[in-house]
């Protein structure tokens, strides 16, 4: 088999792997957001994660993270703070604006499910030698980094 031929099937393995990762990191944050609250929407719980991740921040700042227009973000941020898991306060830079940080129900709640994932995970992987781990996370985030955007992170 040529290089050309061996690459480009190699490249076939990695997209069907891929697809079958998107579809069951679909049906996690569907777990996940169901754990955190029985209300949260799956959308809603990425949102919560990153403010989580890289707040206080406005709520404009995810319009390009998620790829969705404001009014949408609008709507998801609302069902977070009506499910008391994100708190709105004023932004001291700009008292027209405001600022969205998780509150403390949400961070004790994510937490939660954060560790029974790590549980499932050291369970499922526990045949998995640390540096098979680490040599897998490196290579993950070499493919991310590849094809993402900085937003992304």
């Amino acid at each position: 088999m040529t290089a050309t031929l061996a690459r480009g099937e190699a490249l076939k393995d990695l997209e069907i792997e891929v697809g079958v990762l998107i579809r069951r990191v679909r049906r996690v944050i569907g777990e996940r957001a169901r754990a955190v609250h029985p209300d949260l929407l799956p959308s809603s719980y990425l949102m919560l994660s990153y403010v989580r991740d890289h707040g206080p921040l406005r709520a404009s700042a995810m319009c390009a993270v998620f790829e969705i227009d404001k009014g949408a973000i609008s709507r998801q941020v609302q069902h977070l703070i009506d499910l008391g898991l994100v708190d709105r306060a004023p932004d001291p830079e700009d008292g027209r604006a405001t600022l969205l940080s998780v509150s403390e129900e949400g961070v004790r709640r994510l937490e939660a499910v954060a560790e029974q994932r790590r549980e499932q995970l050291a369970e499922r992987l526990g045949d998995w030698p640390v540096e098979e781990l680490q040599e897998f996370a490196v290579s993950l985030r070499r493919y991310n980094d590849a094809l993402g955007i900085p937003a992304d992170r």
